[in-house]
């Protein structure tokens, strides 16, 4: 197995400038584009959480005054479960869409970093790693699977 070359790390924009410039892509930094990925997938979460409370409140004024609207907000009742729902909730600009909607960017957004660790242990040649990478891959979309069944 041959190592990676060790690189310095650089800042994204001078990595951004250095590929617009013809440098090699491999010069990508690993750690860069995965603080990137948790960064902003932490933002699309929190932003479709709060877009999601902010119509929720602004469809349904009277949650603000009323306790017994309240309730009605916090007791069980339908909410979206699957993905159709959290989509078709989302197209008629319903809240709870919106919020089901950043929390399953949440959670999508560690399985991403799995996904792109794998790749970037494959442009390495990193074959024990790709094996590692590839199971827990594996196990953490089986648990979904097997989830969604139940």
């Amino acid at each position: 197995m041959s190592e990676a070359p060790k690189l310095e790390p650089r800042s994204l924009e001078a990595v951004t400038a250095a590929v617009q410039d013809g440098e090699d892509a491999s010069l990508l930094h690993p750690e860069l584009l995965i603080s990137d990925l948790l960064r902003y997938g932490v933002a699309a979460s929190l932003a479709l959480v709060t877009l999601g409370t902010v119509v929720t409140f602004f469809r349904h004024p009277d949650y603000l005054v009323s306790s017994e609207a309240l309730l009605r907000l916090t007791s069980p009742h339908p909410v979206p479960h699957t993905l159709g729902d959290v989509v078709a909730g989302a197209l008629a600009a319903r809240g709870q869409a919106f919020v089901m909607a950043g929390l399953l960017v949440m959670m999508a957004v560690p399985v991403m970093r799995v996904a792109l660790s794998l790749l970037i242990f494959r442009q390495q040649k990193d074959r024990l790693y790709v094996g590692i990478t590839a199971t827990v891959l594996a196990m953490l979309v089986l648990s979904f699977l097997l989830g969604a069944a139940h």
